[in-house]
């Protein structure tokens, strides 16, 4: 009964270092789990009724505090045991879980010193029958903590693979959020460094009922901000993370990764054996989503866009963008309809491959980006960091270096236009056609365009094209003379209006619903702008005329 039941330390060798013991290598098992097992027969005598073992040892030591590591079920037969008070008192304050006693050769029942001993400071005492080995309940422990780590791998593998699923949707971040929130049973929330919510997901735990039936204290809530507070990385020594606890309910606060300070908050009614490392898969996730895409440079970028596509002089901007083009506007809206946030609309520029990004609008406006394209190698390095550039073939001895078909000399090496827009899901995008950097403003009014035909037509993608064919013979100068005399008499809005439902062959259906207005609406806009220029809009060659002049502007 008094041999060591489990590999720790055995007793006479070195105490283990207080400092710094080692971690269990299992999940916790609950007592009442142990006590279930029935072929066991051990029966709880004193102490509480809750506790959680992580290791089992056996000691017949008068005093085995020095070989203790804490959350042991010791089990002893009490063969050296004469201060039962004292001899609790030294095992609660090793951190013992549990004490199994075993009846017999040495006392035939458990004294009644040591269940008042236990009773009295809070430890469980177990009665081992005499047919029970102490070996029998250390297999049945390392058992149901084998049984419990296979859960808890396969819990983790589960929530692995539906954040990583989450991770891949449109809206990442506040789906990585809500799935997150589901796997704990509780409540997810990504904070700035001052506190203030970004995106949360899951019952707010301030709305929760306890089984009693009492709710939840509203503290709680700002107990978690201030908790967010300790980790968010303002200042050097910042914590990864911390926990607490508020009444029932268990906190955690978890730093990104990056230098926006934000702070991944959780909120659950318990606190489960792999919790951690689930919530260690979401950090990882959400600090590369929400980690900054742009450093100081191109921040600087992203605040000239802004400028470029609000009307600033394009002579103001174009040394801050740092190439002449060319360039891709791009507007994009949630398919669902629901706005975008600044996290969301960076993850649609990351999966396009810029950092260009306009969603700060508000106001349910379009998301703008400005994707770089046909940039010399040096400023491709820059604007894109990711984006491998097209080089010139090795130089054979005795031959000048080669340059792959289309590629400029090596010291005027240029990118050629990537055709990089594509679908994306959960997104309906329309983008114009490159432009060079002094005529962003009218690629962002294309760009528009583009955006409200694809809502129009149900397409992920539209693209305004470039004048091609039969159009561009004729020198721009002089179209756009010829455009301004011929639609003079147009409104903006008219002109607005007869622009979309030229394109979309004169259905009155898609054009208001590009333009989002009543087909009525559509139809007397059009009817105005037939009166006003004195033509017969049914006529083909009048249209192919009005396209014409509509494709300058």
């Amino acid at each position: 009964m008094d041999e060591p039941s489990m590999p720790i330390p055995s007793e006479g060798s070195t105490p283990p270092s207080p400092l710094s013991p080692p971690g269990p290598p299992t999940p916790p098992i609950p007592l009442a789990e142990l006590l279930a097992s029935k072929d066991l027969g051990l029966r709880r005598i004193a102490g509480p009724a809750e506790a959680e073992l992580l290791w089992v040892h056996t000691s017949e030591m008068a005093d085995p505090y020095p070989y203790l590591l804490g959350g042991e079920l010791l089990l002893s037969a009490g063969v050296l045991l004469t201060d039962p008070d004292t001899y609790v008192g030294r095992l609660v304050e090793a951190g013992a879980a549990a004490l199994g006693f075993g009846v017999r050769p040495v006392h035939e029942t458990v004294p009644g010193a040591l269940i008042e001993a236990c009773d009295r400071q809070g430890l469980p005492l177990l009665e081992v029958p005499p047919e029970t080995p102490f070996t029998a309940i250390a297999r049945t422990v390392w058992r149901l903590m084998a049984e419990a780590r296979h859960r808890e791998l396969r819990r983790v593998t589960r929530a692995q693979q539906a954040l990583a699923t989450a991770a891949a949707r449109p809206d990442p971040v506040p789906a990585v959020l809500h799935q997150l929130a589901a796997q704990l049973g509780g409540r997810a929330v990504l904070l700035t460094a001052r506190g203030e919510e970004v995106h949360a997901a899951g019952r707010d735990p301030a709305e929760e009922v306890h089984a009693a039936g009492r709710p939840l204290a509203p503290e709680a809530a700002g107990a978690l901000t201030r908790l967010a507070r300790v980790v968010a990385r303002e200042r050097p020594g910042s914590p990864a993370s911390a926990t607490d606890t508020h009444g029932d309910t268990h906190l955690s606060a978890y730093a990104l990764g990056g230098a926006e300070g934000l702070v991944l908050a959780l909120a659950t009614r318990r606190r489960e054996s792999g919790d951690h490392t689930v919530a260690g898969i979401a950090v990882v996730l959400l600090s590369l989503l929400a980690a900054p895409h742009q450093g100081a440079d191109a921040a600087g970028r992203s605040a000239a866009l802004v400028r470029m596509l609000l009307g600033a002089d394009p002579a103001e901007v174009a040394p801050l963008l740092g190439a002449t083009g060319p360039w891709t506007v791009i507007h994009a809206r949630r398919t669902d309809g629901t706005p975008a946030d600044a996290l969301t609309a960076g993850a649609l520029g990351a999966s396009l491959g810029t950092a260009l990004v306009d969603a700060g609008r508000g106001g349910g406006e379009a998301v703008r980006l400005l994707l770089p394209g046909g940039v010399r190698e040096d400023e491709a390095a820059r604007l894109l960091p990711d984006a491998e550039a097209e080089r010139p073939l090795p130089e054979a001895e005795g031959e000048p270096a080669r340059r792959q078909p289309g590629m400029a000399p090596q010291d005027e090496a240029v990118r050629p236009p990537a055709d990089r827009v594509t679908p994306q899901p959960g997104w309906t995008l329309g983008a114009s056609a490159p432009t060079p950097v002094t005529a962003l403003d009218a690629a962002d009014a294309r760009a528009a365009r583009a955006l409200a035909h694809a809502r129009a037509t149900r397409a992920p993608l539209a693209v305004d094209t470039p004048v091609s064919g039969l159009a561009a013979l004729v020198p721009p100068e002089q179209a756009a003379a010829h455009a301004r005399a011929l639609l003079a008499p147009l409104t903006a809005p008219l002109a607005d209006t007869l622009r979309c439902w030229l394109a979309l062959h004169g259905n009155w259906d898609r054009t208001a619903v590009a333009l989002g207005v009543h087909r009525n609406t559509v139809r007397q806009r059009i009817r105005r702008c037939g009166e006003l220029l004195d033509a017969d809009l049914d006529d083909m060659d009048v249209r192919a005329e009005l396209w014409f002049a509509l494709r300058q502007g």
